[in-house]
């Protein structure tokens, strides 16, 4: 990888490049972590952008994540999952044969990865603390609920919630179809799915009520809540649709919609609840919104462009001061807002 000094552009922190597709990345503390398509996974420094280790996930990455204190990361993909230790760069491989659609850490000493149609709860060294019974299907999303003590599985037919040590689900919410992706809120209070069949469906955990929102005109496959738990941004339109979940949640109202792109590829809201979006777009720009502003069926126009040459394949913000863009040609980009009102 090649690293290039910033422009002049003084919002452009570093930027550099990867000799491989960028299917995800994960931020936190001082560090940044890239996965590649073909199974390359690059520990890169926040500040800089220099690469500080690699590791390899044989059969190829479809995601990594970093735990939160920076001192593990587990990339998963196809055919199994990796475990990166930062101390000395040992890396723990299992080849499972199993698809491994992602990896959730609850903290910094446990970590769910989906194997196949199971969740297996891990040590950072690998070692399995517990495992979930089969899904009806391979596992397409986790995450956990309650400050890590419940984890969330989805899969064909239903969200199911496990706790320690329990090989069956403690509670079953049931939805007839294939989710692609699940997002809880950090209040605890809403379980949402994106599925195939172009809806978002949403139980709210005190007493599983449920709604759907559907009548999006393509699948819903990336949902992303902000820190507060109140707004929930979603694709499956050329529109970002951003719902308001304060109050009693969403029934009956109208998202605020934010267009930019016309197929969106990536969601990132940055940290401490302020209100603002990154989104990015097949068509390489990366937008910035104030998400939260106006009115309901309101439709927000970006606060800010940023213009690439390929598809955004994936957005994280390092702190809420650094948005890091990673590209389909390898090229990784971070823009630095030096405050939170910059939009």
């Amino acid at each position: 990888m090649n690293i290039t000094a910033p422009d002049a552009d003084l919002a452009t922190a570093w930027d550099t490049a990867v000799d491989d597709a960028p299917v995800a990345l994960s931020a936190r503390h001082d560090l940044i972590a890239i996965a590649g398509a073909a199974g390359t996974i690059w520990i890169l420094d926040a500040a800089t952008g220099a690469c500080i280790d690699t590791f390899e996930l044989p059969g190829g990455a479809l995601s990594v994540a970093l735990a939160p204190d920076a001192r593990h990361a587990a990339a998963t993909g196809p055919t199994g999952y990796a475990l990166w230790r930062r101390e000395d760069g040992r890396t723990t491989v299992r080849d499972t044969g199993a698809w491994s659609s992602t990896a959730a850490w609850a903290d910094n000493e446990r970590v769910a990865i989906a194997a196949g149609r199971r969740a297996l709860v891990l040590a950072p060294g690998g070692g399995e603390l517990w495992a979930t019974e089969p899904a009806a299907s391979t596992v397409t999303d986790l995450a956990w609920l309650r400050q890590g003590r419940r984890l969330a599985v989805a899969a064909y037919g239903a969200v199911r919630c496990h706790e320690r040590h329990t090989h069956k689900p403690v509670m079953t919410y049931p939805y007839i179809g294939s989710h692609l992706a699940l997002a809880v809120a950090p209040t605890g209070r809403w379980i949402c799915s994106g599925n195939q069949d172009a809806s978002i469906h949403i139980w709210r955990t005190r007493d599983a009520g449920e709604l759907t929102m559907s009548g999006y005109p393509e699948k819903v496959s990336r949902l992303a809540f902000d820190d507060t738990g109140f707004w929930l941004a979603a694709d499956g339109a050329p529109d970002v649709t951003v719902w308001d979940f304060s109050g009693k949640g969403p029934a009956g109202t109208a998202p605020r919609s934010l267009r930019c792109h016309e197929t969106i590829t990536a969601l990132a809201w940055r940290p401490g609840g302020g209100g603002h979006l990154a989104s990015g777009g097949a068509d390489g720009t990366v937008a910035l919104w104030r998400a939260t502003a106006g009115r309901p069926e309101s439709r927000i126009s970006p606060a800010r462009i940023l213009d690439g040459d390929t598809t955004v394949a994936a957005l994280t913000w390092a702190g809420p001061e650094l948005l890091v863009s990673a590209y389909r040609d390898g090229r990784i980009r971070a823009h630095r807002l030096p405050s939170r009102t910059t939009l």
